[in-house]
């Protein structure tokens, strides 16, 4: 391929919502099937790991005082990343075995938050494995205001 040249794969897949390790396995697949497309990058969407908070849309999530939404959000920060537990290992070894990047959509539960604030992330991952790169949404927009932090 030319040197001027990025094969880039877009992996438009759904959530499996609030279940980490299904979504990760869903994003090693993807990331499989783009390494066999040859492709050098792959790219997965926001908040695809564990998924996006649709719930409070649906829900009256700005009752502040309700045992439904403290449960929701509960479970959501459970399920979402703590990049410094290693929860990113595989997906990061899978990128160095086949040589391919991943930009990656992630719910970060901060550990330098005190792991009780989440933050839409975007997570680059070099072709050596490498997580090079965590950049936090600058401004979550309406509802989500009320489960991401700033």
């Amino acid at each position: 391929m030319s040197s001027n040249l990025l094969k880039v794969a877009m992996a438009q897949i759904a959530s499996v919502w609030l279940n980490k390790e299904q979504i990760i396995q869903k994003i090693e697949n993807s990331t499989k099937q783009a390494a066999r497309e040859d492709a050098e990058l792959v790219v997965f969407g926001e908040a695809l790991l564990p998924g996006y908070p649709f719930w409070i849309a649906l829900t009256n999530g700005a009752e502040c005082n309700s045992s439904i939404q403290k449960e929701l959000h509960a479970h959501y920060v459970q399920n979402s990343i703590t990049i410094e537990n290693g929860e990113l290992n595989s997906i990061c070894n899978l990128a160095k075995k086949h040589k391919i990047a991943v930009y990656l959509g992630i719910m970060e539960r901060a550990a330098n938050r005190g792991g009780h604030s989440i933050y839409t992330s975007l997570v680059y991952i070099d072709p050596k494995g490498k997580i090079k790169s965590v950049n936090r949404k600058l401004q979550p927009t309406y509802d989500e205001r009320l489960t991401w932090a700033l």
